[in-house]
């Protein structure tokens, strides 16, 4: 069990140091998280669930979403008691395996639209070069890695919602999840 956890939050810092160093940023270091705003991580939570679910809406798929929720991370080199990031890993796999065919291309042409900017696209590194999406909306403070799961007995689509640097709010403690 404990090693199931730690490749877990190995998996979950990896997805976060990946997506968190692309142009959603308010510095010129890119190293560094742009500000989210300040929040309890319970309200960011909730928002994290709003931009997975127009994501969500934006696949355009009948299908289902697994039903994960979103977890709270510390944001590099910052006080862990007073800042914090908002995570939220999802699938998604379809009614019907080959009504994922085209989902990433549709992807890459609507999230623009609806205020993401695409700064990844392409097949992975991986044996059977999935192809893989990675997008920031620089108004929410989100990104999104998706990746698209084509082979393999059931089609799916991993993604991996991942907020700005929240700042607790004066007098608030920062509850972990």
């Amino acid at each position: 069990m404990k090693t199931r956890l730690g490749a877990q939050a190995l998996l979950v810092s990896l997805a976060l140091a990946s997506l968190t160093g692309c142009s959603m940023t308010d510095s010129t270091d890119s190293d560094d998280l742009p500000s989210a705003g300040t929040s309890t991580s319970l309200s960011a939570a909730d928002q994290a669930e709003k931009v997975s679910s127009e994501i969500y809406d934006l696949i355009g798929v009948k299908g289902k979403a697994s039903n994960t929720g979103p977890g709270v991370s510390e944001c590099s080199g910052k006080d862990p008691d007073k800042y914090f990031q908002i995570f939220h890993p999802w699938s998604f796999t379809p009614e019907s395996p080959d009504k994922l065919a085209g989902v990433m291309e549709r992807l890459k042409e609507e999230l623009p639209k609806h205020g993401w900017k695409v700064v990844e696209y392409g097949p992975n590194t991986s044996k059977n070069k999935s192809m893989q999406l990675t997008a920031d909306n620089d108004k929410k403070k989100y990104s999104v890695k998706i990746t698209h799961f084509a082979k393999g007995k059931a089609p799916s689509l991993n993604l991996m919602v991942v907020s700005g640097c929240y700042q607790v709010p004066n007098g608030e403690k920062l509850d972990r999840f």
